[in-house]
């Protein structure tokens, strides 16, 4: 398989790039095994298997600062794959049942 292929159970968001995403990066590598990034430009592409999840409350560490879900998250997640769930604590991405 070619490094920047996704498999169909990788889930995760497309971000631009940035401070913000940088800090959502850290913090879904330290909550998830098996995370990869892919550079795209001005996007960076976080692919897990299966289920990825971040914490406001790791990004917002990181950052030094508040960090809202959705709102902070929307600001710099162009797309995603899998089936989005949001509450104010968690962002997860999760692998959509075969049909």
């Amino acid at each position: 398989m070619a490094p920047d292929r996704l498999v169909p159970s990788e889930v995760g968001p497309v971000l631009l790039a940035g401070r913000v995403s940088e800090a959502i990066v850290t913090a879904i590598r330290q909550q998830n095994a098996g995370v990869r990034v892919t550079q795209r430009g001005s996007y960076l592409r976080v692919s897990v298997s299966s289920r990825c999840e971040v914490r406001a409350e790791a990004v917002a560490g990181l950052l030094g600062e508040p960090f809202r879900i959705p709102q902070d998250l929307e600001r710099v997640m162009a797309s995603f794959r899998g089936r989005l769930v949001l509450s104010e604590e968690l962002a997860a991405w999760e692998a959509k049942p075969p049909a």
